[in-house]
């Protein structure tokens, strides 16, 4: 059975003044209806890169991008602008991390909701105001009726945040992309909008790809979990299984420099050295080797002259030599 959201050999590539920026490398991965997809990797990795092709929000004159993307059957790549923007807010939609300045302004939070759900249903101007007086109830904004005529900056980070996920699925969509949705929000609100995202998802059924660095957000709310570094996924597997038994050195190095609840206060965390590769120049073979403390029990130079693919095709993989014991 096809999955609804099937990326196959994605490649991203921008053109800049100081040459080729290879942003996403090879990517593949799928998502089901009603699952949670978390993909975790640092800053660069490129997991915002390879999930603003899907809605196609890049500058198609600075931007190389091949491979495929099919959204319930739809190739997405060949799609032309306008049926893009169709699909955009309606059948996919996307939180944003910074709701500031994602928000306007100038404008209230209930026209810019209404404004969405005017465009992609056509719906009178009475009926949009209504729906997102209702949005704004269904994310639990106090006061929706009144709140509805406020400005973003009326809000708190938390509230704004809530306003950009009522913004999102205010057309009902079926993928839902959130990108570092729970960033410089404090924990408790950050626990509250994860618990608001996994009641969405159950009320409605739709797929949700969550992108972060924190895997503290991906135990909570993911199914499926993907991690990525260089711009390729280097693990991909179940949650409970790449968080208990993880494969590759890179996600053993993102779980050792996390905080735990049971672990000695004394023991001091072990951050992953040096950093993350430059896009325009990545290294040979294995883009993690020159980080990694674990090359010298692969045989030779293996790991800096020959790429690992993910192993084995399917289920809990890894694309590391030292996995396959080469």
């Amino acid at each position: 059975m096809t999955a609804f959201l099937s990326v196959r050999d994605l490649h991203v590539a921008f053109r800049t003044e100081d040459g080729e920026v290879r942003a996403v490398n090879g990517l593949s991965f799928d998502v089901e209806k009603g699952t949670t997809l978390g993909i975790v990797g640092e800053s660069g990795s490129g997991k915002s890169v390879a999930n603003l092709s899907i809605l196609g929000l890049h500058d198609p004159r600075k931007t190389e991008i091949s491979g495929e993307i099919l959204l319930d059957g739809e190739d997405l790549l060949a799609a032309g602008e306008r049926r893009l923007e169709a699909i955009r807010g309606g059948k996919v939609a996307m939180i944003f991390q910074d709701s500031l300045s994602s928000l306007s302004p100038f404008h209230t939070v209930g026209r810019q909701i209404a404004e969405v759900y005017t465009k992609h249903t056509g719906a009178s101007k009475a009926r949009a105001r209504k729906r997102a007086v209702e949005m704004l109830a269904r994310v639990g904004i106090p006061n929706p009726a009144t709140r509805v005529d406020a400005y973003p900056h009326e809000f708190s980070g938390g509230m704004r945040q809530r306003v950009m996920i009522a913004m999102a699925l205010v057309c009902d969509p079926e993928l839902v992309i959130a990108d570092e949705p729970t960033t410089a929000l404090d924990v408790t609100v950050q626990a509250q909008i994860l618990d608001l995202l996994a009641d969405l998802r159950r009320e409605t059924g739709s797929a949700i790809i969550m992108i972060t660095h924190d895997l503290g957000v991906i135990a909570g709310v993911a199914d499926e979990v993907m991690v990525m570094y260089g711009g390729r996924a280097v693990e991909r597997g179940g949650l409970r299984e790449v968080l208990k038994a993880p494969i590759h050195p890179y996600t053993w190095g993102l779980l050792s420099s996390v905080p735990r609840l049971d672990s000695d206060v004394e023991q001091p965390l072990l951050p992953i050295r040096g950093a993350p590769p430059g896009q325009r120049a990545l290294p040979s073979g294995c883009p993690f080797h020159p980080r990694c403390d674990f090359t010298g029990e692969v045989r030779g130079d293996l790991c800096r002259d020959e790429r690992p693919e993910l192993y084995p095709a399917t289920g809990h993989a890894g694309a590391c030599h030292l996995r396959r014991g080469d």
